[in-house]
């Protein structure tokens, strides 16, 4: 096999790999939807989705990844949303994936998963609030920051676990041969 062919192959397999990850992130929102939230923390969501991003990042390349991050918003906003909850979902998850590309790339192997996707739901909270306070322009929506990161850290601990089982199952699969090693 030509060197031509192998790397259309293994450009073809990111692809559908990426696909494959921001259909089950998508799916894994329209679920996440019919759960009954009865929290006191308005708009505070489980974060399932989540658990597909990190693990398209442990596995592909940082663009990789941003690609999916971006089909699955895209796709969620045509689904679920308006405009605005389009830039709230958007400004969260490119803040939750630099702070997570951020902490994968400096120390996979001295951060757990778990940390990882703490920092993300964080990250993405603060990306939300930030979007809120464009549109309303003030910054007086950040004092509903503690709450928000309250529920970060619980969302970003079972996100983290649901990672860490599912990553193992994955390494598995012949599809993802080759790709634990993929620089970013």
């Amino acid at each position: 096999m030509s060197s031509l062919q192998e790397d259309t192959g293994q450009i073809l397999k990111r692809t559908v790999i990426v696909a494959i990850f921001a259909a089950v992130a998508v799916v894994l929102s329209i679920v996440e939807s019919f759960v009954p939230m009865n929290m006191s923390v308005p708009g505070a969501k489980l974060g399932l989705a989540n658990i597909m991003v990190l693990t398209c990042m442990y596995f592909l390349r940082g663009r990789d990844a941003f690609v999916m991050v971006v089909l699955k918003t895209l796709l969620t906003a045509f689904i679920f949303g308006t405009f605005s909850s389009f830039l709230f979902s958007f400004l969260g998850a490119l803040f939750s994936f630099g702070v997570m590309w951020v902490l994968l790339k400096l120390g996979k192997d001295r951060l757990s998963l778990i940390g990882i996707s703490v920092a993300g739901g964080l990250a993405h909270n603060i990306g939300q609030l930030t979007a809120a306070a464009i549109i309303i322009r003030s910054s007086v929506i950040f004092y509903y920051l503690p709450m928000l990161m309250l529920m970060g850290l619980v969302t970003g601990i079972g996100v983290g676990i649901a990672v860490r089982v599912l990553i193992p199952s994955l390494s598995k699969l012949s599809l993802f041969e080759g790709f634990l090693t993929a620089e970013a």
